[in-house]
């Protein structure tokens, strides 16, 4: 593996360096989008026969959860070996194709890097765990038991339970964030930090576009180890984990998000800024802290790129009043930074399940909050499937797959319902995803909502993506202006978009009744290409249910 410190050569100046501020990155969860090789588990050619569909959706990056070697307690987020491909995701050729053809397509390239934690099978854990006196003896967090042979102090595993695991070889306990299988690496050793920024290099140098950083504030804990205080319960909010997990009943202030990591990413943008047109997003999971996170990580230029939170991802449903309020609240906390906006990912409920199955309407519902999701101040990410209305999958107990889910079942039932293969063709052999038996079942309901059912209906969900994303990409100040809210009442949310001499009015109403909005007797003028048909009068704007309108003012 190349050194971390090498230098590279000197950038193409010609190449457009801010191509990620407000791009659509659509995320691939590589183990249910595309089976290619009859094994019921998704892969990289899958995905390299799947990628002329996302350029036609009009994404401009992808965004591929882990595909490294693993041996998938967390579904490849429990890492083996950073620099090389599972073989059940195919090879690295695999990959350098995959690469060579999204960059063919016009599609940027962005990978999950898990660093705060691995596998606990890695090779660095192994030397680690076998004496305290070896050469990586600090790569972990360890420490003592207390002298009456409990653990360490109180923080808690996000996956349930005490966040130490004992280990006979050592007679100490090992920090694990996650599961006990997913020891947690020690940031304050700096060969850790070269190493990590050495796996970094080795995908740079393969080509890749970006990265999404999975638990980006785990990456620190307080040397300390002091005890988390307790968190009051009107304080408590179930954002980052379920409500039945009693991670909730802490404020978790010494195990995350800690000063010490600002450092770090200082020094992991200061390699991405070596090559051209790079960039990096990353996972904030802080229910109390977040939007000051993602500022904190995202200010000056010389940290990461953008950070998402879990303010739109949490269970509560989407309003007006929340949109406004998270814009708003960002805009003071964050006045350089740059936020991803989402909806949905690999580890939420689906939004078709979470918040429209109680709307009348529930696909003109989904329309109108994606066109909201997709002109707000920020980059966008779609997740697999989002783009359909997939709904959560309703699984037996049986069929569960994922250990959260399993450990907290029945309230909770994990992430599984998100994580069912794509549906590529409701009349074929589970919706065209494999020929062999899904490593997840596919919903029979899910085969009405394919990509062939819905593909040339103008009326679809899938098309209507595909129309929003061209009149986004036609309307630059959709993509990167700023943004300044409209007062406007009940469910509606207003506010322009500018860029230059670009100045766009969105208007949305996130209700089944009809709305109106008063723009203060201004001209108005409708921009068409949009498919909502929101009605403008003098000075207002007149929406019916789950409607739209978009246009400039004089």
């Amino acid at each position: 593996m190349q050194s971390a410190l090498k230098a590279s050569s000197k950038p193409d100046l010609a190449i457009d360096r801010d191509w990620w501020r407000g791009a659509v990155i659509y995320q691939i969860y590589p183990r249910s989008y595309q089976d290619s090789n009859g094994d019921g588990i998704g892969d990289l050619k899958g995905i390299i026969q799947r990628l002329p569909y996302i350029a036609a959706l009009g994404a401009d990056a992808i965004w591929i959860s882990p595909f490294f070697t693993s041996p998938m307690k967390d579904f490849g987020y429990d890492v083996s070996d950073y620099c090389d491909v599972d073989p059940m995701f195919g090879t690295l050729a695999d990959f350098d194709a995959l690469t060579a053809e999204a960059h063919r397509l016009g599609l940027k390239v962005m990978i999950d890097e898990v660093l705060s934690h691995t596998a606990d099978i890695h090779p660095w854990f192994k030397e680690s765990r076998s004496s305290r006196t070896n050469p990586k003896a600090d790569w972990y967090v360890w420490a003592d038991a207390r002298p009456d042979g409990t653990p360490p102090n109180n923080w808690l595993s996000i996956f349930g339970g005490s966040a130490w695991q004992w280990d006979t070889s050592r007679q100490q306990y090992y920090l694990h964030n996650f599961l006990a299988e997913q020891p947690d690496l020690n940031f304050h050793s700096r060969e850790v930090q070269d190493a990590l920024l050495d796996v970094t290099r080795f995908w740079l140098e393969r080509g890749v576009d970006g990265f999404r950083l999975d638990t980006i504030n785990f990456y620190f804990h307080s040397q300390g180890l002091e005890n988390n205080p307790p968190l009051a319960p009107e304080e408590r909010n179930d954002q980052t984990a379920p409500a039945v997990n009693p991670y909730n009943y802490q404020d978790h202030i010494y195990d995350k998000s800690r000063p010490e990591n600002l450092g770090f990413l200082e020094r992991f943008r200061a390699l991405l800024d070596e090559y051209p047109a790079t960039a990096a997003v990353g996972e904030v999971g802080d229910s109390q802290r977040g939007l000051d996170v993602v500022a904190a990580y995202t200010a000056g230029g010389k940290r990461v790129h953008m950070c998402y939170s879990f303010d739109f991802l949490a269970p509560e449903k989407i309003s007006a009043a929340k949109v406004r309020s998270v814009l708003e609240t960002f805009g003071k906390v964050a006045t350089d930074g740059w936020s991803c906006w989402a909806f949905s990912n690999h580890d939420v409920m689906r939004p078709a399940s979470r918040w429209a199955a109680g709307e009348a309407d529930p696909t003109a519902y989904l329309k109108v909050i994606s066109a909201l999701l997709m002109s707000l101040r920020g980059s966008v990410c779609i997740y697999q499937g989002e783009e359909l209305g997939l709904g959560e999958a309703e699984l037996r107990f049986e069929d569960l797959q994922d250990p959260y889910g399993i450990r907290f079942w029945p309230e909770f039932k994990g992430r599984d319902g998100c994580r069912t293969p794509m549906v590529w063709d409701g009349s074929a052999k589970n919706g065209g995803f494999s020929l062999a038996k899904p490593w997840l079942p596919v919903p029979a309901k899910h085969l009405s909502q394919a990509v062939n059912v819905q593909q040339g209906d103008e009326t679809s969900l899938l098309e209507h993506y595909r129309r929003f994303l061209t009149f986004r990409r036609a309307h630059p100040a959709l993509a990167k202006g700023d943004i300044t809210f409209i007062e406007s009442q009940g469910d509606t949310v207003a506010f322009t978009r500018r860029a230059g001499n670009e100045q766009i009015v969105c208007v949305f109403n996130l209700g089944a009744k009809p709305a109106k909005v008063d723009l203060g007797g201004r001209s108005l003028h409708p921009l068409p290409g949009h498919g909502f048909s929101g009605q403008a009068s003098t000075g207002s704007i007149e929406l019916g249910g789950y409607g739209a309108w978009f246009g400039r003012i004089d």
